[in-house]
């Protein structure tokens, strides 16, 4: 290709409606030998052959076309990992590329611009796209410009970096797929003949792998076209540079050494950086007022061919090569900083070159992620040929405008829920499709609703190309195929559980689907805002419901599908709010249990709520930071807040990782190495933490009365920014109290370390604790019970008692009717005959067991156990161990004398 003085005419279309996003595996790119190199790694030799994934199965789920030419399935990867099963799910877009509506392109950051980054689903939105996934591999400590060569609407933006076995998709300008390794050509030409090497265009500083420098711009020309947003050209490029500016194809301007100051590349022109020899060559033969020719092309690595950059269509650069000739292929570079099973991007095409597959691989709730080999065993049972891994981890990101719909929204729930990372570029599927007829409706709205949940449905349109189309017009009319929904209008109520059918008619065409009313079976959890409150009349607070479902759905729950019990008083819940009108006589303890179709949680009431345990106001011990790494080095102090908290004290701390590698952790540490007390068992905690986005992961320790060291998470993720108030049930942790809060503090884990920000600010504030002393824990009896098997004497505190029924042993596990247990150790246990259900209430906790059900529900989470209760002779017998455990009570077992002993 030549950029001469017509480039306006020829090839001066750099994409303004484009967008770009970025992946952050990128920073280690640079430190990792190519596989082959016979550089050990960490200590260990990397081997060369990709490792064969295990037997493995594909399942497709479903399939839906985005438009004319572009199709999405779902599918369902089945393994086997250390000898279990595990699960992943995939989404694949397959694109024809003979299709005349529809082409892949590349987008890039904001306005089209380099140096800058947005979410795929922002930039899908900014230029159009019906489908996009994010993109290439970037330093995310450098300037936000891809590693790979990169072709938008057929103009070169970037060309490939000098880094070994780093593969690249195209699509020619007739359509064909291409997968290779590329390498960059070209030579700027002065108006006397003289003509110098140009090492690339758009590229960020980094250390290039076969040229024999350390530096990439060392005594090299690179190029800098409008489409680099930055007003200065990269950073850290080692030398002093001189700059030269070219406009319509005539050298305007001429730096001094250092470069132009805060320049914008026009868009008429270019920019030219040169440094050591380059510089040279621009003192010794360019002028202001010159003309000047720039040349350059593409070489295939592998065919040993020259390509034209104008024929291609597009180019995205990726990493390693995955798929060869429809087969797993050796790795092109070290894998091992992008190990471990992840969300993940690829790219591929079939053997006949008329399908291009885009490929993102989940890792979230429903999905366990893979690993690299199983990534390409995926590839090669969905027919891919050919195929390479672009970036992923957390910034695997897929959106695609559903059937019917208008916009774009997200396939799947990324590494981080709902969060996008924003990214240097991504990959966008387009469509030019005419205005067809209509050809389908189709039904807008929830797939699942609670019981009393209402729902707007809508009735969508789409043509013969599947592009949606304007169903304003039509008045249809809906109906239910059973009553487990009721319809009122375009409005749907959930009744009972079941499936039901809701049919659209308009005309005489209908179209149905199918709408799940869910029941406790499809719940995780039933979480409450308030779990404690104080037990005394007039007491009033907030108790809105929220479900979870297995899917890991959170819905609110309607106040009429709930139905609340009282124990300890009596009380009312309205409009979401519970009431306490008066306690009963000699009442320590009270319960309001909320269940949904069964499936309970608790609000927790006693003499006190929460203790303000710290808020940092009159602070007597020493806080001080420490890390895992002497690498690792920030501050903690007790300063004056910000934000919500600017007239309060806090604890804040700050971080810096980039000296680091490995597992990295930075600790505010309380008191030194002994920790502040938690003098009484606590339930729950609560915790401000203003937050700094880094998508680290925040948590406390504890060292509890028997030395046990228990981590407590605060959130896997941080991702949001400014204050936040974070709530965290104790009661499951097993903490023998008194107890030390030890430290709170940031990780940035190993895997998928370069995704998360090394440096930051996190601040801590008001911790609470839920204290037994002061709440539902309060006069519980303590004591010991010793019981045999097959016998219905016991003791209790020494004193010998009887029951209606013998401890039995069935399987490994012993069981015994609660009610003995109980009347020691304090509580109360009640039969539900109707639902075979008995419900277990001690302290803070509440629990239901269910005869023949290994599930149970302990405070609002399901938890699965080993075991079941079971029906013997007319009494419901539960796990002793399970139920004793979870209550908070320790269990001996005597093999030879079959005795259990029981203590608290």
């Amino acid at each position: 290709m030549k950029w001469n003085n017509k480039l306006d005419e020829n090839k001066n279309r750099l994409s303004t409606g484009k967008k770009w996003m970025v992946v952050s595996l990128a920073g280690l790119l640079f430190i990792a030998p190519v596989v082959g190199s016979g550089i050990p790694l960490n200590g260990h030799s990397i081997s060369s052959v990709a490792s064969a994934a295990a037997a493995s199965s594909v399942t497709k789920l479903s399939e839906e076309p985005i438009t004319s030419g572009a199709m999405l399935t779902k599918y369902k990867y089945t393994t086997t990992r250390s000898g279990k099963q595990a699960t992943a799910l995939a989404d694949v877009i397959r694109v024809d590329l003979q299709n005349p509506y529809v082409k892949m392109d590349v987008m890039n950051g904001q306005d089209g611009q380099f140096t800058t980054k947005q979410s795929t689903g922002g930039m899908a939105k900014e230029t159009g796209a019906v489908a996009a996934v994010n993109g290439d591999y970037f330093n995310t400590s450098a300037d936000g410009a891809p590693i790979g060569g990169q072709v938008t609407d057929g103009q070169l933006l970037s060309t490939p970096s000098d880094i070994k076995g780093m593969y690249s998709f195209a699509v020619t300008e007739g359509g064909k797929p291409i997968i290779d390794e590329f390498a960059f050509d070209g030579t700027v030409t002065a108006q006397d003949g003289a003509s110098f090497p140009l090492a690339g265009i758009n590229k960020t500083s980094y250390n290039p792998e076969s040229s024999g420098s350390s530096y990439s711009h060392v005594n090299a020309m690179y190029m800098y076209t409008s489409a680099w947003k930055s007003t200065t050209r990269p950073k850290d490029s080692s030398t002093t540079p001189t700059e030269v500016l070219v406009q319509n194809g005539v050298i305007t301007q001429i730096s001094d050494l250092g470069g132009f100051k805060d320049m914008t590349v026009p868009k008429d022109g270019y920019i030219l950086r040169t440094h050591g020899a380059a510089a040279d060559f621009v003192n010794n033969h360019l002028a202001v007022g010159q003309t000047i020719q720039t040349n350059y092309m593409l070489n295939s690595k592998t065919m040993g061919q020259s390509v034209d950059p104008s024929d291609l269509q597009m180019m995205i650069g990726g990493h390693t090569i995955l798929v060869n000739n429809g087969q797993a292929a050796a790795y092109s570079r070290d894998v091992s900083s992008i190990g471990g099973y992840r969300a993940r991007t690829a790219l591929g095409y079939s053997k006949d070159q008329r399908y291009a597959y885009i490929i993102a691989a989940q890792k979230n709730d429903e999905s366990s992620g893979m690993s690299l080999g199983e990534l390409q065993s995926f590839m090669v049972n969905i027919g891919v040929w050919k195929g390479l891994n672009l970036d992923g981890g957390g910034s695997t990101t897929m959106v695609s405008r559903p059937l019917g719909e208008e916009d774009t929204e997200l396939t799947f729930d990324t590494e981080y829920g709902k969060e996008q990372r924003s990214v240097v570029n991504g990959l966008g599927v387009y469509t030019s499709a005419p205005k067809g007829e209509l050809k389908g409706l189709k039904i807008s709205g929830s797939e699942n609703l609670l019981i009393g949940q209402q729902a707007s449905f809508q009735l969508k349109g789409y043509d013969t190309y599947y592009n949606p189309v304007d169903t304003s017009s039509l008045t249809p009319t809906w109906k239910s195929s059973n009553g487990n929904v009721k319809v009122s209008g375009q409005t749907i109520t959930g009744v009972t559980p079941g499936t039901s059918k809701i049919t659209a008619v308009s005309g005489k065409t209908s179209t149905s689907m199918d709408v799940k009313v869910l029941g406790a079976d499809d719940l995780n959890a039933l979480s409450v805002a308030t779990t404690t409150a104080p037990l005394q009349a007039g007491t009033t607070v907030s108790v809105p419901v929220t479900a979870t479902t297995k899917d890991g759905q959170q819905i609110s729950v309607p106040d009429s599908a709930l139905k609340w019990e009282f124990i300890g008083f009596s009380g009312s819940v309205q409009n979401g709010k519970l009431t306490v009108k008066s306690v009963n006589p000699n009442a320590k303890v009270g319960y309001a249990i909320a269940r949904y179709n069964g499936f309970s949680t608790a609000v927790v009431l006693s003499a006190a709520g929460e203790d303000m345990w710290e808020n940092f106001e009159n602070v007597s011990y020493p806080v001080q930071f420490t890390s895992n790494s002497s690498q690792v080095s920030g501050t903690a102090a007790i300063t004056q807040g910000s934000g919500d908290h600017a007239n309060s004290k806090v604890l804040q701390m700050t971080y810096d990782m980039t000296a680091g590698t490995g597992k990295m952790y930075a600790y505010a540490e309380l008191n030194g190495q002994a920790g502040k007390t938690i003098a009484a068992p606590a339930t729950s905690m609560s915790i401000d933490v203003m937050g700094d986005h880094s998508l680290n992961w925040a948590r406390a320790e504890l060292k509890d009365n028997n030395g046990k060291t228990v981590y407590v998470d605060l959130a896997k993720t941080i991702d949001w920014d400014g204050w936040k108030t974070i709530n965290v049930d104790l009661s499951d942790k097993g903490i023998a109290f008194p107890a030390q809060l030890k430290r709170v503090y940031v990780v940035n884990v190993e895997e998928g370390q370069d995704e998360r920000a090394k440096t930051g600010q996190v601040a801590f504030d008001n911790i609470k604790f839920t204290m037994p002393s002061e709440s539902s824990e309060a006069g519980l009896p303590t004591g010991k019970v010793i019981m045999t098997i097959g016998q219905k004497s016991f003791t209790a505190n020494g004193q010998k008692k009887s029951m209606e029924t013998a401890p039995v042993i069935k399987g490994d596990s012993t069981y015994i009717p609660i009610k003995y247990v109980l009347d020691t150790f304090g509580g109360q246990a009640s039969w539900d005959p109707a639902n075979q259900r008995i419900t277990i209430k001690r302290g803070g906790k509440v629990m239901d067991l269910k005869v023949g059900s290994k599930d149970y529900i302990l405070n609002g989470k399901r938890k699965g156990a080993d075991v079941a209760p079971y029906i013997s002779q007319g009494r419901t017998l539960v796990p002793l161990r399970l139920v004793s455990e979870q209550l908070g009570l320790n269990v001996k077992w005597e093999q030879n004398t079959k005795t259990v002993t029981i203590e608290s």
